[in-house]
């Protein structure tokens, strides 16, 4: 069996409303760019796609086997069993649509590290992870086969007890594809793969409320508020990478991977404070503490206990607040939509690597600026 570790990518159950089909396109033609990209530096032994349609698969990577499977999804038993079928050693593991923008050196790295032994979890975030690279593969027999793949990375290290390593944190392993949002970001600061970037020429998504909070990063006088699940190091990245301050909630990190959001166990102090004022005095007073501010909307809909239905929260990402039927999820994003600040609602990606990726290319556009002036 070669030493060489092999891929397997899981892309699957998304689909409905227009924005829900748009990102299922996007993540798939991420998959399939990640795939390529990694398999084209050699550092691979072959790839593994895994999913329960072959809609938009027609035309693979060279090297990409797909394996179909239509029956109800359990993610752990689902990939133990990819694992045990082709008898995968060296597994290196990452959701479709995650990590869009890892590079293809990057990927020859995390190959590398893996191949020098057994006993090792790679992942680009222990407590929500996107991207598991671990050795050996029957470690997977040794642990509490989880419905997700959030808890992977964390289970293998406590239970399977491999030696977990944490990739730096940077905007190409924090990114990833969650929500409209993420993907009108990435229409902003460019780097997609050749089939995602061909997507997001098409769909024109607009930018222009992200490229209008660029400046409060690089401007020492202005004030950014982020909220939701934000790991330390994002805070760490903020005060290295940006100029202006930054005020921070971080709350509820790994609540589904941790069954929180399930057992509705999730609260937040900024969800107790918008049930007591409203969601009108709500925005008011975050426009007294910051010039612009991010939120996780999926932390506050926890707090209150709200099932919204991931059309709406699609919805609420873009800010079409008169489509959304969860009527608090509609007041709010109306709300947000008049407040007094630009307000960027979505997910946990866009409170880290979507953050960074803004930060990053707000610093280069401040650059090129400077260079078309000189």
């Amino acid at each position: 069996m070669s030493e060489a570790p092999t891929l397997v990518a899981f892309l699957g159950g998304l689909s409905g409303s227009p924005l829900e089909e748009m990102v299922a396109a996007a993540r798939r033609a991420a998959a399939l760019d990640s795939l390529e990209r990694a398999l084209s530096t050699g550092a691979f032994a072959s790839a593994i796609l895994v999913t329960d349609s072959q809609e938009g698969l027609t035309e693979l990577p060279a090297g990409v086997v797909l394996d179909v499977d239509t029956e109800a999804f359990h993610f752990g038993r689902r990939l133990a069993r990819v694992i045990d079928r082709y008898g995968v050693e060296r597994v290196v593991y990452f959701s479709g649509g995650g990590l869009p923008l890892l590079s293809a050196q990057e990927f020859v790295g995390i190959a590398q590290e893996l191949s020098r032994g057994a006993g090792l979890v790679i992942t680009n975030n222990l407590y929500s992870a996107d991207l598991v690279a671990f050795s050996p593969g029957e470690a997977v027999k040794k642990i509490k086969l989880p419905e997700s793949d959030n808890p992977l990375a964390r289970l293998l290290a406590e239970q399977a007890g491999l030696s977990a390593r944490p990739l730096p944190r940077s905007v190409s392993s924090q990114f990833d594809i969650d929500s409209p949002s993420d993907l009108a970001i990435l229409t902003l600061v460019g780097g997609a793969g050749p089939r995602l970037q061909g997507l997001l020429d098409c769909w024109r998504l607009d930018v222009a409320p992200y490229r209008g909070v660029l400046a409060y990063f690089i401007e020492s006088a202005a004030q950014v508020l982020v909220a939701g699940r934000v790991g330390s190091q994002v805070w760490q990245y903020l005060e290295k990478e940006t100029a202006c301050r930054v005020r921070f909630f971080a709350e509820e990190r790994g609540m589904q991977a941790e069954g929180r959001l399930q057992g509705g166990q999730a609260r937040s102090l900024l969800g107790f404070y918008l049930g007591e004022v409203g969601a009108e005095r709500f925005f008011v007073t975050l426009a007294e503490l910051a010039d612009a501010a991010f939120l996780d909307t999926r932390v506050l809909l926890a707090h209150r206990g709200i099932e919204a239905s991931r059309a709406d929260r699609f919805l609420s990402d873009v800010g079409r607040h008169e489509a959304i039927e969860e009527p608090f999820l509609r007041q709010f994003t109306e709300a947000a939509g008049r407040a007094p600040i630009p307000v960027m609602l979505g997910g946990h990606s866009l409170v880290s690597g979507g953050l960074m990726a803004l930060v990053e290319y707000a610093w280069q556009e401040h650059d090129r600026r400077l260079g078309g002036e000189g």
